[in-house]
């Protein structure tokens, strides 16, 4: 009867201290994170470091130079890019009058501005300031969206985009 009686008083007195030691071990380590200046610092730095899109300049254009709306085209085909108006710059740092292509191919029409242009089969990114690409599809109608975006790969919206249909023989 006694064992019986002193394995529960075991089990609250270890309980009992667990609980104050965790109680000390907390205490501690949120007065360190709070008064931790980096975390307050990459806090406050992601906040500030999130720019607006920069403005689009007057006239800026992008297009495709040697494909026309409704071609027909032999796959692998060449697909260049043409910009107007706009700097032509690598991915990177955020400069004002200046972006990098991205072709999105059977997707949408453009994105929205400040759209991140995700990267997969279908978003494909020119982060080097290519100006063109070779393109292989299967036989069929084909949608090639030429999108314009900023130096981390937010989307100037539709004013820098360019749509066509390409018919893959």
């Amino acid at each position: 009867m006694r064992t019986t009686n002193f394995i529960p008083a075991v089990l609250l007195m270890g309980l009992i201290a667990c609980n104050n030691a965790s109680d000390k071990t907390a205490t501690t380590d949120t007065a360190t994170a709070a008064h931790d200046s980096s975390m307050d610092m990459h806090h406050d730095t992601t906040a500030s470091a999130i720019t607006p899109v920069p403005a689009i300049p007057a006239g800026a254009k992008v297009f495709f130079k040697n494909l026309k709306d409704g071609q027909s085209v032999k796959s692998p085909f060449k697909v260049e890019f043409g910009v107007e108006g706009i700097k032509l710059d690598t991915a990177g740092p955020i400069v004002a009058g200046s972006g990098h292509h991205h072709l999105l191919i059977d997707a949408e029409d453009s994105l929205a501005s400040g759209t991140v242009v995700i990267k997969d089969e279908k978003h494909l990114h020119f982060g080097k300031a290519q100006k063109e690409t070779t393109v292989t599809l299967p036989p069929g109608k084909h949608k090639l969206t030429l999108q314009y975006a900023d130096g981390i790969h937010r989307s100037y919206g539709g004013e820098l985009s360019k749509t066509i249909t390409v018919d893959v023989k």
